[in-house]
């Protein structure tokens, strides 16, 4: 029987994904990007390694959802204080920052743990076209799917 291969950290190669997020559902750009950040695709994958590339996301404040979620999906914060409830909904959070809004679907697809920490660090999203991360020179990524 053969031994199970393990990467090393150095061994990982890691690319830069260039996502552009306008006109893409929410949860179905979460997942893809989920996917990339963990490195799933990578046949060197390791359930407990980050085996995963890094991600850039233009745009951001032009994704759509489905349904009524702009209305009824609320995102709740809280700042540790008697009365500190905050409730704020998807169209406000879109208004205010989109960003949070993106950060936000795809940490509930990682884990939730050091690992995961690690892996949202490698995720960069930007309101608008423009990033400052053009000398990682990184890859247009084709989500599948159909764009309006």
């Amino acid at each position: 029987m053969g031994k199970t291969y393990i990467p090393k950290a150095e061994e990982v190669a890691r690319k830069w994904w260039l996502i552009n997020a306008e006109g893409q559902v929410l949860g179905r750009l979460a997942t893809t990007i989920a996917r990339l950040l963990r490195g799933k695709d990578k046949p060197e994958f390791t359930p407990f390694m980050d085996t995963g590339d890094f991600v850039v996301v233009i745009n951001a404040e032009k994704i759509k959802v489905t349904g009524r979620k702009l209305d009824d999906k609320i995102y709740y914060s809280h700042s540790g204080y008697p009365g500190g409830l905050k409730a704020r909904t998807l169209r406000e959070m879109l208004a205010r920052k989109p960003e949070d809004v993106i950060r936000h679907a795809v940490w509930g697809m990682i884990p939730k743990n050091r690992l995961g920490r690690k892996l949202i660090k490698k995720l960069k999203i930007y309101r608008g076209p423009n990033h400052p991360h053009e000398a990682q020179q990184p890859q247009p990524y084709v989500l599948s799917g159909r764009k309006n």
